[in-house]
Parts: C-alpha cells; sequence; structure tokens
C-alpha cells in the first residue's frame, strides 16, 4: 500500500515537472520565435518564404506525430522519446545565430518542429496516466499556463537583450541555448515513467487486483522488457472524428502566428514591439488557460472549444481590418483567451474519451490531420498575401473558424467513448 502510494506521488509530480520543463522550452522559443520575421527579412525572405518555412516545419512536425503516436502505445516506456524531443529541439535552435540565409532558417525550423512532433504524444500520455479521474482539463490547462508564462519570459528577455545588445538578433538566439540546455536537464532528472504494465487510476478504468505480490512484480518485469502491442480492436468513436472534422476545418485557416506579427508590422507597429505582441496574449493566456481547463472537466468541452474559436474569428478580424493599432494590441490580448480554451481543452478531451491504450494513435492522428492543414493554412496564407493583400487570408480565416464553432456548438454534449 505504501508502496502503491509513493508510486501516485511520483506520477502526480509529473504534472508539475513536465509544466516547469515546458516553461523552460517556450522560454527558449518565445526568445526566437517573435524576432524570427525580423530576422528573415534582414535575410531577403518575405511571406512567401515565411509561409514555405513555417508550413514545411510544421508538415515534418505533423509526420512525426502520427508516427510518434503509433510508438507510444507500443514502447514499453515513454520518456525517452520525451527526453529525445526536447533535447533534439534545445540543440537546433541556437544554430539560428550563425545562419546566413533563410533556407538555413528553415532546417532549423524543421528539426525544431519535427522534435516537438516526437515528444508530443508521448507527453500528453504521460500527463494523463499522472492524473486522476475528472481532472484532465484541469492537469492539461497547467502545463498550458506553465507553457504560455515561458512564452511571457521569452519575449520579455528578447526585448531586454535587443536594447541592451543593441538590436543584435543573433546573440539573442546564443542566449536562447540557456533555458533550453535547463529543459533538457530538468525532464531527464526528474520526470518518472508511468508506464508499469497496467494503465494508470488516471484513465478511469477499473483494475482488477493481482493475486499476488509475485504476480504483480512479474507482470510489471515482463511489460518493461517486452513491446506493448498496438491495440488495433479498438475502435475510435465517431465523436472523436467529428470533433477532428471540425477541428482540421479549423487549421485549414489557422496559418502561423508569425503572419500576425507580419501583419502587424504592415500596419506600421514597430519590429523592436514584436516580442511584446507574443507578450500581450501570453500574458491573458497564462491567466487564463488553468481555470479554461478546470471550467472544461465541469461543463461540456466541445462547447468551450467552440467558444475559443469565435474568439479566434474575432482576433482574425480585426486584423482583417486593421482599423487602429490599438484594436491590433487588444486583438492579441484576446489571441490568448483564443488559446486557453482551445489547445488544453482539446487535447484533454482526446486522451479523456479515447480507451487508455489507444490515446497514442488518437493523439498522433488528431495532431497529423490539424498539422496538414495548419501547412497549407500557412502556405494558402503567403500566397493570397502575395496576390490579394494582407486582408483577404485573415477573413477568411475569421470565416472558418465561426463554421468550425458551430460543428462544435451542434456536438456540445458531453462525449462518450464506444465501446
Amino acid at each position: 500500500m505504501q508502496t502503491e502510494t509513493s508510486q501516485q506521488a511520483a506520477t502526480t509530480r509529473n504534472v508539475y515537472v513536465l509544466g516547469i520543463t515546458s516553461l523552460l522550452n517556450d522560454t527558449a522559443s518565445e526568445m526566437a520565435y517573435w524576432i524570427l520575421p525580423a530576422f528573415l527579412l534582414t535575410l531577403g525572405a518575405g511571406p512567401v518564404q515565411l509561409g514555405l518555412i513555417e508550413g514545411l516545419a510544421e508538415s515534418s512536425a505533423s509526420f512525426i506525430k502520427l508516427f510518434s503516436g503509433r510508438l507510444t502505445d507500443r514502447l514499453p516506456r515513454r520518456k525517452p522519446l520525451v527526453v529525445l524531443g526536447y533535447t533534439i529541439a534545445n540543440v537546433v535552435k541556437p544554430v539560428l545565430a550563425i545562419a546566413t540565409s533563410w533556407w538555413q532558417v528553415l532546417i532549423i525550423r524543421f528539426a525544431d518542429r519535427a522534435a516537438k512532433g516526437l515528444r508530443g504524444a508521448p507527453r500528453d500520455v504521460m500527463l494523463a496516466e499522472s492524473t486522476e479521474k475528472g481532472r484532465m482539463g484541469a492537469a492539461f490547462g497547467l502545463l498550458q499556463a506553465m507553457d504560455s508564462a515561458g512564452a511571457i519570459l521569452g519575449p520579455l528577455v528578447a526585448v531586454l537583450m535587443l536594447d541592451l545588445l543593441h538590436s543584435s538578433m543573433r546573440k539573442v538566439f546564443w542566449i536562447a541555448a540557456i533555458p533550453g540546455f535547463l529543459t533538457i536537464a530538468v525532464v531527464a532528472l526528474f520526470a518518472r515513467e508511468t508506464r508499469t504494465g497496467r494503465t494508470a487510476e488516471a484513465s478511469g478504468a477499473t483494475y482488477a487486483k493481482a493475486d499476488s505480490a509475485e504476480k504483480k512484480a512479474t507482470q510489471v518485469s515482463n511489460s518493461q522488457l517486452m513491446p506493448q502491442p498496438e491495440s488495433q480492436s479498438v475502435v475510435l468513436p465517431v465523436s472523436f472524428y467529428y470533433v477532428l472534422a471540425a477541428v482540421t476545418l479549423f487549421s485549414l485557416g489557422n496559418s502561423s502566428d508569425m503572419f500576425l506579427i507580419l501583419r502587424a508590422q504592415n500596419i506600421g507597429i514597430p519590429v523592436a514591439y514584436a516580442p511584446l505582441l507574443g507578450l500581450a496574449f501570453n500574458f491573458v493566456y497564462t491567466l487564463v488557460a488553468w481555470p479554461a481547463g478546470k471550467i472544461s472537466d465541469k461543463v461540456s468541452k466541445p462547447v468551450v472549444a467552440a467558444v475559443g474559436y469565435l474568439v479566434f474569428a474575432a482576433v482574425y478580424l480585426t486584423f482583417a481590418a486593421a482599423p487602429s493599432r490599438a484594436a491590433i494590441w487588444a486583438a492579441m490580448t484576446g489571441y490568448g483567451v483564443y488559446y486557453s480554451l482551445t489547445d488544453p481543452v482539446l487535447r484533454a478531451l482526446v486522451v479523456e474519451t479515447i480507451a487508455p491504450e489507444a490515446r497514442g494513435r488518437a493523439l498522433g492522428i488528431f495532431f497529423f490531420v490539424t498539422s496538414i492543414a495548419t501547412l497549407l493554412a500557412s502556405l494558402l496564407t503567403g500566397e493570397l498575401w502575395k496576390h490579394f493583400g494582407a486582408a483577404l487570408p485573415f477573413y477568411l480565416s475569421g470565416g472558418l473558424a465561426i463554421v468550425a464553432a458551430a460543428m462544435l456548438l451542434l456536438r456540445g454534449k458531453k462525449f462518450v467513448n464506444a465501446d
């Protein structure tokens, strides 16, 4: 009993360890992300190159996510994939400091996003297996709150460094390596493996007690030595595919956030303020993500996500019209509400309503399909911007978000997992 309690405490600690890891990683990422559009301009790249870079980067992540999700269900351990993903991402990011052309930035972003794809599904499954039933939304909300707290620290440090280092963007990329390598250390040293040969209590399943301590030890030992077969007999419920369709439609208009930064610069917001735009929405994201996750544990998650999509539509329609600089700042603040109501809530929905042995597969499919749609969105936005101006792609994104929100509202009742 004492051993079981201590094991549960160790896995519960994962929620906070993964949160701290996410905070450090996002600090490193956001230090570079919000100045990358301006950096690309110094290399002679424009909206088309930006769309290509972000589109191909996201496509690499999408294919890796599909592979990683299936691998998560099969391998006896999840932690190595998570550690490897964070390691690759934080080794390649500082290389931006020596990039001399936009295609080199493409390669770096490709590797960074692929690493994110590798760690995404196993990390989310580890988080789910470390969380009590009925608290999935809160757990994923906390993870996103920590993530967005890092997204606050990142732009703040970037602004500070740009001022102290006389706008040397390359030096900012080097400094971003510090929280990056701390990320690797924290997840490698303090995260605890959750796969023990039986489904965690957090999955909500009922478990039979072992006949004896010896039998339980033998089962645990065997599960750690032998790969876990993917359960193809588990049929993903129709409700999963319905939500997937709605989210995919939305994702076709959800291009890279870098286009928001380009649009802000397009209407006269200085390049030096780009990190502060990130700070504006991430500050709200940090404050709202955890409460939004808790709320989604008590009400319909599809309805919460639908409200988030409507907020997204309002933000993008504001960017399309661009009535004033003040309106752009206000819209970026509201953008944090959209993220809080969608990203953690939809991931919690997937892991909560899919059979535990198929969670990795479901997350992989979810991430893969939506990432492909996001790839197309970035490419489409770049082309529409080039040929028809900046406003049109933002109007299109807002319209698709409204349609996707309507689909989720129609599916507003609580999902029931198919047996």
